[in-house]
């Protein structure tokens, strides 16, 4: 790699770390700055999900104290998160890109919708019982398939069903999908750093910057309230996913 291939990643490294820890979209910075360097789609792809994993790792120490306060709960969401990761993983592995592609930007635009109408929807699902409800375990498993399988904007789809089904702040169910979302993807990238195609020089780089800006990303995050986390990370996911429609269905 020259200088200036490394600068590149470098910085996509620490938007997505920073991304990651306030929206959930950092992927969509480092998977197309990969492909502009000349890495194969899958390879970015991979990379990428490899490359960030210290940015999950620095998001989740940016908002220790509200993850120390949730463990139990977060204990309990792993298992179908990591579950659904497990089969995004084979799924990668076996399959093409192209069917998912075709999905991937509705899913998006469908979770943002979710997020702007929580307020509205919260009144009309029970909140007892409710992180423990069917609905909402099968959408962590889907979440965590995501995650695995292409990952970007999977933190948008996270909070959306959090805060649908979790009776808590915003501030707190972020600190929560910080760390289901990098479980997720450190399940996938212990599987594809030994059977998939990960350009190595560019996940080191990644790895390193990821890792300053998602701790960078979670203080900056933990300074704004709620309700403007929730509407600005719906934006962000909105943009995402237009971004993704133009990409995959030009």
């Amino acid at each position: 790699m020259t200088v200036a291939e490394i600068a590149a990643a470098a910085a996509a490294g620490a938007g997505a770390g920073a991304a990651n820890a306030a929206a959930g979209a950092g992927s969509l910075v480092t998977f197309p700055t990969l492909i502009a360097l000349g890495t194969p789609a899958l390879s970015a792809n991979v990379t990428s999900t490899v490359g960030l994993i210290p940015g999950a790792v620095g998001g989740a120490i940016g908002y220790r104290e509200e993850v120390r306060h949730q463990r139990q709960r977060i204990l309990w969401f792993v298992i179908p998160i990591l579950v659904g990761a497990a089969i995004g993983t084979a799924l990668l592995l076996i399959t093409s890109n192209a069917t998912f592609e075709l999905v991937v930007p509705v899913l998006v635009a469908g979770s943002c919708m979710l997020l702007l109408l929580q307020p509205r929807l919260s009144h009309r699902v029970t909140r007892h019982g409710s992180e423990r409800s069917p609905l909402f375990v099968t959408g962590l498993a889907g979440a965590g398939a995501y995650a695995a399988y292409f990952g970007s904007a999977v933190g948008i789809m996270l909070i959306a069903l959090l805060t649908l089904f979790v009776n808590e702040s915003v501030q707190r169910l972020n600190a929560v999908k910080i760390v289901l979302a990098g479980l997720a993807n450190l399940l996938a990238a212990c599987v594809y750093a030994f059977l998939a195609p990960v350009n190595w020089e560019f996940a080191v780089t990644l790895m390193v910057s990821s890792l300053i800006g998602g701790q960078l990303g979670a203080h900056g995050a933990r300074r704004i309230s709620g309700d403007t986390l929730r509407v600005g990370i719906a934006i962000a996911g909105l943009v995402v996913a237009v971004v993704l429609g133009v990409e995959f269905y030009g």
